[in-house]
């Protein structure tokens, strides 16, 4: 392996790479940088999240700028505004000791007038997310006439988010003799298309196989019920004192949820998500850094650009819906040489997507269990151990408990001592998960799990109340709180049918409180009934409760929608509701007659 040195890099780069630490470059550093440093030619390079491309591209600009112009001669796009203040800082350490040197990041979020004026003070590189810069083209404060690099990072996902047209807009705005440096982790199509459009014979180095996951991430999947995918994160959590991981989710919605119940739960966790201001993104983030935050929880489009160190997890609430955004997911833990540990929770339905990606990265996913409340203790005892082994001791302050303390315990041995710390740690620990049952799916019998699941499930009560009384399944959770101020983890799943419901609750008290709550009560004019559940008693009340329903739409007058709707509406003088079909000679049925 060739040392930094050896690649041609000059002195004054060098100085600062070792003022870094750096020691030995990675492959795709040894590989570009003396050809990016040689050539004038475009280039496509592809590795994985992790690998050190910035540096790649980052040292050979570094070298070819020229700091003594204030002219803009290297534009980097860049997908996030996380990756675009990440690069940002790297480019200034590595030019530390390059005089003149000026690196500016525009990005979305902060001041555009502040990023103006930078750029007129000079600023030979550019570090840009594709909208703001945008925006600066529109207001002709930037001039790209100059440019004689562009690098497209992470371009894959550039293109991922939406912005190939900004992209194109950027690219005919920039000289066409200019250089393009083209890195991503995949190559599909739409990338392939901007190689083909704006670079000349590029060369092309690839670092692994595209798509492929780093060698030293291991891949593990759990199959669970939709419903308990919730309870196995926090059992993988409980199970990981130490972790210090990535929680991916699909949307923004499950993000903020997900995190704020986390944190309801006693972990120490927070949510990274597009809607969230700059100023909140970077609080975040700067919690993350310092390890205040054990768990981030973040969205796929968030998440892209950070570059934390020593992440040791990456979990996959939800799999992506893109095999390249798990490789780019996963990439986030095993920087830098390291290992690290991708987790993707799965229902049945979704096991054959672990196949596929399996394919595509061409690794293997091992199928692991949900830890039982046995392995929770045993690892979190572990780690109430090794805290007490690597304690630090302030003899000042604990100096005047000391001899009371002693004295209390001198009856006891080095050894009762310690049995007696474990059993109420280990007690305490079991607690939480005492009568917790297995969720893990029996994949050679996933209905059989099914069934043992709602035998472990707790009771459920039978109401006779259901969609055709204008609930949904929040609007129910609600109607159930307001009645009995139970706290909304007390009751569990809602199974709504259009004339009654089941509702499972935590415990047997829970179901009580309830069934006493509602005994007697009434809901617009009809009597509620509420009674334990079994399969008995739905297939009595469908019954009997039908004509009760019926019964009460006639007496009170209010079910008939179409009636009332068709009412309203030629009232309104719009379209009524036609009348119904019937059947013609031919047995073919007529067509709805329609006052459009």
């Amino acid at each position: 392996m060739l040392s930094f040195p050896e690649l041609g890099l000059g002195e004054r780069v060098i100085k600062a790479i070792e003022a870094l630490g750096f020691q030995q470059p990675t492959p795709i550093q040894e590989q570009a940088i003396p050809l990016l440093l040689a050539d004038h030619s475009d280039f496509i390079g592809l590795a994985q999240t992790g690998t050190g491309k910035t540096a790649a591209f980052g040292l050979p600009l570094i070298e070819k700028v020229d700091f003594n112009s204030k002219e803009t001669q290297a534009l980097i796009l860049a997908p996030t505004r996380e990756l675009c203040v990440q690069i940002t800082d790297d480019l200034i350490r590595f030019s530390k000791f390059t005089s003149g040197a000026n690196v500016v990041a525009v990005y979305g979020g902060a001041s555009i007038s502040t990023q103006m004026r930078q750029i007129k003070r000079g600023a030979q590189i550019v570090v840009a997310t594709p909208g703001r810069l945008i925006d600066l083209i529109t207001r002709k404060a930037i001039v790209l006439q100059t440019v004689r690099f562009v690098v497209l990072d992470e371009a894959d996902e550039m293109l991922n988010m939406g912005f190939q047209e900004d992209i194109d807009d950027i690219l005919s705005n920039t000289p066409g003799d200019k250089n393009v440096w083209l890195f991503s982790a995949t190559m599909p199509a739409e990338v392939k298309r901007i190689s083909s459009n704006y670079m000349k014979n590029p060369k092309e180095m690839t670092v692994g196989k595209q798509n492929s996951s780093a060698e030293n991430i291991e891949h593990h999947y759990y199959v669970v019920h939709e419903r308990d995918r919730y309870s196995a994160l926090k059992r993988i959590l409980d199970s990981t004192p130490d972790i210090f991981g990535v929680v991916f989710c699909r949307t923004k919605m499950d993000t903020q949820r997900i995190a704020e119940n986390l944190v309801k739960d006693g972990y120490n966790a927070d949510s990274l998500h597009g809607d969230l201001s700059q100023q909140q993104r970077d609080k975040v983030m700067g919690r993350y850094r310092n390890r205040s935050l054990q768990v981030l929880v973040a969205t796929d489009v968030a998440a892209r650009g950070i570059d934390v160190k020593d992440i040791t997890h990456v979990i996959h609430y939800h799999l992506p819906d893109e095999v390249e955004n798990y490789t780019h997911r996963s990439g986030r833990t095993a920087r830098a040489g390291k290992s690290g540990i991708s987790i993707a929770l799965v229902n049945i339905r979704e096991k054959d997507k672990i196949r596929q990606i399996e394919k595509k990265i061409n690794r293997k996913f091992h199928l692991s269990k949900v830890p039982d409340a046995g392995d929770i203790g045993e690892q979190k005892l572990m780690h109430f151990v090794k805290k007490i082994h690597d304690a630090q001791v302030n003899e000042k302050v604990i100096d005047k408990f000391i001899g009371p303390a002693f004295a209390e315990l001198e009856d006891l041995s080095k050894e009762d001592i310690i049995k007696r710390i474990v059993s109420i740690e280990f007690s305490r620990f079991l607690e939480d998960y005492r009568n917790a049952p297995d969720i893990n799916v029996d994949l050679a019998h996933p209905g059989k799990s099914t069934q043992e699941r709602y035998r472990n499930a707790g009771p459920r009560m039978f109401i006779n109340l259901g969609t055709a009384d204008g609930f949904d399944k929040g609007s129910m959770l609600g109607y159930l709180l307001d009645g009995t101020n139970l706290d909304k983890s007390a009751i569990g799943k809602i199974d709504l049918k259009p004339v009654y419901s089941f509702i499972e609750f935590e415990d047997e008290a829970s179901l009580e409180k309830t069934l006493n709550a509602f005994d007697g009560e009434f809901y617009n004019g009809r009597k509620v009934r509420v009674d334990r559940s079994g399969e008995k008693e739905k297939k009595d009340f469908k019954k009997d409760h039908k004509k009760d329903f019926n019964k009460d739409f006639k007496k009170d007058g209010k079910r008939d929608y179409k009636k009332e709707t068709r009412a309203e509406m030629e009232n309104k003088g719009k379209r009524g509701w036609g009348e119904k079909p019937s059947k013609s000679t031919d047995g073919k049925k007529k067509k709805y007659k329609s006052s459009w």
